[in-house]
């Protein structure tokens, strides 16, 4: 039986736990994806204890059935590589803070200009415009704005990374309806 995203392409410029757990479900769909890494250590998560084999067990879990490839994005040669990476992928994910594709030079209307289809993604803890979209933060923080930690009462450790996960689940859903 064949997966429903077999043939699929994707580029994965994500870190951590949204955007790692999108793409591994969507590999684990069928899809092809390729993980970009900078040369400067990779996906933190990759160095996170507890370690295995000398990577961290969540980087493990959240990047199999992918490809990862060093691409210096810093430098023009590693941005022209992305380049004509995109102009032959489905879907290009990424996890940067707004604004900093575009000054990379692979804002949504330059990767478009090469690859008309390519659907692009943006994982952002406070969105892509607006008061907030600069402010930076994680999973605990857009919890306790969306409430859910007040709702716990009395403080105690907090169990899950909810939203991380929520998003993740929303980048999928959004990646496979715009397919």
């Amino acid at each position: 039986m064949q997966n429903p995203l077999t043939g699929v392409r994707i580029l994965d410029l994500t870190r951590l736990l949204p955007g790692g757990l999108a793409t591994m479900m969507l590999a684990d769909l069928g899809a092809q994806v390729i993980k970009i890494e900078s040369p400067q250590g990779g996906d933190y998560a990759r160095w996170m204890p507890p370690l295995i084999d000398g990577q961290g067990a969540y980087f493990r879990a959240t990047n199999r059935g992918k490809r990862s490839v060093i691409i210096d994005l810093k430098k023009p040669l590693g941005v022209d590589v992305l380049k004509r990476l995109a102009a032959d992928a489905d879907v290009l994910i990424e996890s940067f803070r707004p604004g900093v594709m575009a000054r990379l030079g692979l804002n949504t209307e330059t990767l478009r200009a090469l690859n008309p289809r390519l659907i692009v993604c943006a994982i952002s803890g406070w969105g892509q415009t607006g008061p907030v979209a600069q402010r930076s933060g994680h999973d605990l923080n857009y919890a306790a704005a969306a409430g859910l930690i007040g709702e716990m009462g009395a403080p105690q450790p907090f169990g899950g990374q909810v939203a991380d996960v929520g998003g993740a689940y929303s980048a999928v859903g959004a990646i496979c309806a715009a397919l």
